[in-house]
C-alpha cells in the first residue's frame, strides 16, 4: 500500500476529508453565534451560547461539546472579554431619613416580594444621562425604567411608577431596596412608594455587593446592549435603553434562573431554581 511519511492513501484523504468537514462546520457555528449574538446580546458567553444552540448544532448535524465550543470562539476571537469596573453614581450626603437594611443575607423566594433600585450613568454626545431601573430580585425581570438627562428624583419615580403599572401579583407584601443615594431617601419617592404598600429597605454603607443585584443588571445592560457606548443624544439613549430592556427580559437566559428568560420566570413563580439550592451561603427566607 502507498505510504506517505508512514501515512497510508486512504488515512492521509480521510484526514483531508476531516479537516474540510471541521472547516465546514465551524463557518456554520460562527455563523449561528453571531446571530444569535446580534439578536440577545454581543456579550452572551459560551455556556449560554451552548445553551441556546445544542439543538440547533444537533439539527445541522453538528457533534460539538461545551469545551470545542470554547475553542472555536477562541480560535476566531469570539469570546468574551472581562468587564473592567464601573463609577458610582451614589450621593449619600443628605439628610433625607436613611432606611434600615431588611434583606441582609436573605433571598426572596416568589415574585414581587423584593424589588431593587439603582441609577447608572449613560455617556452621551451632550453630557452625561442617567437610566434609573427596578428589578424583580426573584425572577430578574426589570419591572420599570426612565432615563432622561438629569438625576432628579422624578427619575426614579417615573421608574417606579411603570414598575408598579407592570405588577403581575399586587395584593403580595413588597420590600423595595435601594442605596441611600438622596432620590431614593427623598420623602416624594418614598411616601410614593409607601402609598403603594412598598416597605423600603437600603443598604446599610456604600457597598456594591449590598445591591449587587442592580449592580449587575446596570452593567449587563451597558456591556452588552451598547449603553457602555457613546450616545448622539437622550433620544436616542432612550430608544436603546427600550429596545435593551426588552432583549434583557424576553430573550437573555440567566444562570440565576437556570438559563431561563426573567418574563418566563416571573409569570412561574412555583418553579424552583437550582441556584437557590445550591447557594452555599447560609440564607434565610423573607418572612413577608
Amino acid at each position: 500500500m502507498y505510504q506517505c511519511f508512514g501515512i497510508s492513501k486512504q488515512a492521509y484523504y480521510k484526514r483531508l476529508k476531516t479537516q474540510k468537514i471541521k472547516q465546514i462546520n465551524d463557518t456554520k457555528i460562527i455563523k449561528m453565534v453571531k446571530n444569535y449574538r446580534k439578536k440577545v446580546g454581543q456579550k452572551t458567553g459560551g455556556i449560554k451560547l451552548y445553551a441556546e444552540l445544542k439543538q440547533d448544532f444537533i439539527n445541522q448535524e453538528i457533534k460539538i461539546g461545551r469545551d470545542k465550543l470554547y475553542d472555536v470562539l477562541r480560535l476566531h476571537n469570539l469570546l468574551v472579554p472581562k468587564l473592567k469596573n464601573y463609577v458610582t453614581t451614589t450621593n449619600s450626603n443628605h439628610l433625607f431619613r436613611k432606611y434600615k437594611n431588611l434583606i441582609k443575607d436573605q433571598v426572596p423566594t416568589r415574585p414581587e416580594q423584593l424589588w431593587v433600585s439603582d441609577i447608572t450613568y449613560i455617556k452621551t454626545d451632550n453630557g452625561h444621562n442617567y437610566l434609573a431601573i427596578v428589578t424583580d430580585a426573584y425572577s430578574k425581570q426589570i419591572m420599570g425604567y426612565n432615563l432622561d438627562n438629569h438625576m432628579k428624583t422624578s427619575l426614579c419615580t417615573k421608574a417606579l411608577q411603570m414598575a408598579i403599572k407592570n405588577r403581575k401579583y399586587p395584593n403580595k407584601k413588597l420590600i423595595h431596596h435601594s442605596d441611600r443615594g438622596f432620590q431614593y431617601c427623598n420623602p416624594k419617592y418614598t411616601q410614593f412608594a409607601e402609598n403603594n404598600g412598598i416597605i423600603m429597605s437600603m443598604t446599610e454603607q456604600y457597598d456594591p455587593y449590598e445591591n449587587a443585584i442592580a449592580e449587575r443588571i446596570n452593567r449587563t445592560l451597558k456591556y452588552e446592549y451598547g449603553l457602555k457606548n457613546c450616545i448622539k443624544n437622550t433620544e436616542i439613549a432612550q430608544k436603546t435603553a427600550n429596545q435593551a430592556v426588552h432583549i434583557y427580559n424576553n430573550l437573555r437566559t440567566h444562570f440565576s434562573l437556570d438559563l431561563r428568560k426573567p418574563a418566563e420566570v416571573h409569570l412561574n413563580p412555583n418553579i424552583k431554581y437550582k441556584s437557590y439550592r445550591k447557594n452555599k451561603l447560609n440564607l434565610t427566607e423573607l418572612k413577608i
